[in-house]
């Protein structure tokens, strides 16, 4: 798991392109890539699309549902569970007790499904708030569907009232290296691999690599992309 690839949910043009890139994971989108009204649009196309195509690719096929908070993940579960997916990715995680709520929702919609108990994976976002970074250590022995540990700047930035998340050198600022170093150590202390979050200029590939390599050096063992 050392590509994972963000598609927003609600463009069968980009999952086409996306189930085609080659990633170790893509990861279908019902989130932040889909606006408030094409929630419900975003659930039926990638219903629909993934086990159409799922043939056509040879990446892990994750979903982000809406978090907890939002009252949209049964209806993401519902409608997502039946088709398979390896994997959920919970954005705005606020603890480990977050991913034993998602592990008891899934139980429930596995078994409407005839699909084996613990069979689908989580990873979570662990820092999109303040106390999701402080509760980094409550991870560890939360789930056995957990597979990795993640983080995220923009929502975390938009919670604590930043103003940025970098510097004018472009390098984070120290609340945000700080997240940062939570995930590294939560991951190793939940025994699960660690995913460095996505760089947001998709353009620059040489800030790209820069930033894979750093994530690598500080252990880091997969990166996400849009």
């Amino acid at each position: 798991m050392r590509s994972l690839l963000f598609v927003p949910g609600d463009s069968e043009k980009k999952l086409e392109k996306a189930f085609g890139a080659g990633a170790d994971v893509v990861i279908v989108d019902l989130e932040d890539s889909v606006a408030p009204q094409n929630k419900a649009l975003a659930r039926d196309i990638a219903a629909r699309f993934i086990p159409e195509h799922r043939h056509q690719t040879r990446s892990a096929i994750y979903v982000r549902i809406n978090d907890l908070s939002t009252g949209l993940t049964d209806d993401d579960l519902a409608a997502l569970v039946p088709v398979k997916p390896r994997g959920i990715m919970l954005p705005k995680s606020n603890s480990g007790q977050d991913v034993q709520h998602l592990s008891a929702k899934l139980r429930v919609h596995e078994a409407e499904s005839g699909l084996p108990d613990g069979e689908i994976k989580i990873l979570p976002i662990i820092t999109e708030t303040a106390a999701g970074v402080l509760a980094a250590a409550t991870y560890a022995n939360a789930s056995a569907r957990l597979v990795g540990l993640t983080w995220g700047a923009e929502d975390l930035s938009a919670a604590i009232g930043a103003r940025t998340a970098r510097d004018e050198n472009g390098r984070y600022t120290d609340v945000f290296r700080f997240a940062r170093t939570m995930t590294i150590l939560a991951a190793a202390a939940a025994e699960v691999a660690a995913i460095d979050t996505v760089f947001p200029h998709f353009r620059h590939m040489a800030g790209f690599e820069a930033e894979c390599a750093e994530a690598e050096r500080d252990g880091f063992t997969g990166k996400m992309a849009v």
